[in-house]
């Protein structure tokens, strides 16, 4: 199905500090996305309270920030759903999500019909510091986005997800075209690097929101991932960038257009993602045991 470039926008945005003042603030940002005809909206990392987490030996603390815990049952969500059908826009919705038991660090995507599409809870929660508060989710899915630029293959992770190679890779054995990631950490050439990797050992597009200054340093992101194009000159395929958009610091709605045909073809070309892996050499991965140097008390399995 042929399809236009389908436009993400990164909101960049610090945190007023209040859950109202959050979403009215969201909410403003999403319609400058509309406005500059964005398909899809892209919030950091927990947006609902920010990225916090309470001192986990402090136990007021830690009862009341798990009381900011949202389903999607509640009104800032069915804010942000209804956004999306009136927009027609899908809305990447970031929050502290409630569970049965610890709450989860999520992110739902409303399609741009007002629907529920996709719910990707944090996989590999930072468990060495506070956010061993958080329950690991338990898997990476994919889901076909229905936008106005056609259907696109829809995955994403969250902030420190990107630091694993597993999880871009899973995502594209699934499928995935395009990765959301909502973010909440202090942006610098090292991360950048993995993110421009995970982009190009998989073949897929990659959004990353962080929060704008002083909350983090911004340097939200979007990656095209085609590392190679044809140069007309040399007659031959060569290396191109693949950033579509890089932030400063500062707060900004940044829009950044994928062209899912290309990648497509692009996809269908080359020699990475799937192509000539080898699963049976890889039974490593999924070994349990934790050797030295890299055995961690905190670590959940």
């Amino acid at each position: 199905m042929a399809s236009a470039a389908l436009r993400v926008a990164l909101l960049q945005l610090s945190h007023p500090g209040t859950r109202e003042a959050a979403w009215a603030k969201a909410e403003a940002a999403c319609r400058e996305a509309a406005r500059g005809g964005a398909d899809l909206a892209l919030l950091p990392e927990i947006w609902n309270i920010g990225y916090r987490l309470p001192n986990q030996d402090d136990a007021s603390a830690v009862q009341a920030w798990r009381h900011e815990a949202l389903t999607l049952e509640d009104s800032a969500l069915i804010r942000m759903r209804d956004l999306a059908g009136e927009l027609a826009m899908a809305i990447a919705a970031t929050y502290l999500e409630r569970g049965a038991g610890l709450p989860r660090n999520a992110v739902t995507v409303f399609d741009r019909h007002g629907e529920a599409a996709l719910t990707y809870r944090k996989v590999h929660t930072c468990d060495f510091g506070d956010e061993c508060l958080l329950e690991p989710g338990e898997g990476f899915s994919v889901v076909a986005l229905d936008t106005a630029a056609g259907s696109v293959a829809l995955g994403a992770m969250i902030c420190y997800d990107r630091e694993f190679p597993e999880s871009a890779r899973v995502l594209m054995l699934k499928g995935a075209e395009l990765i959301l990631v909502p973010n909440a950490c202090p942006w610098d050439r090292h991360r950048e690097a993995q993110l421009q990797s995970r982009a190009f050992e998989n073949m897929v597009g990659i959004a990353m929101a962080n929060y704008a200054a002083p909350d983090e340093n911004g340097g939200s992101t979007a990656i095209d991932g085609m590392a190679y194009g044809w140069d007309e000159a040399a007659k031959d395929f060569r290396a191109r960038d693949m950033t579509l958009v890089r932030a400063g610091g500062e707060e900004g709605v940044y829009l950044a257009d994928f062209d899912l045909e290309a990648l497509r073809r692009y996809r269908a070309r080359e020699t990475w993602g799937d192509a000539f892996r080898k699963p049976k050499t890889y039974g490593a991965l999924l070994e349990e045991q934790v050797r030295d140097p890299f055995v961690r008390r905190e670590s959940r399995r």
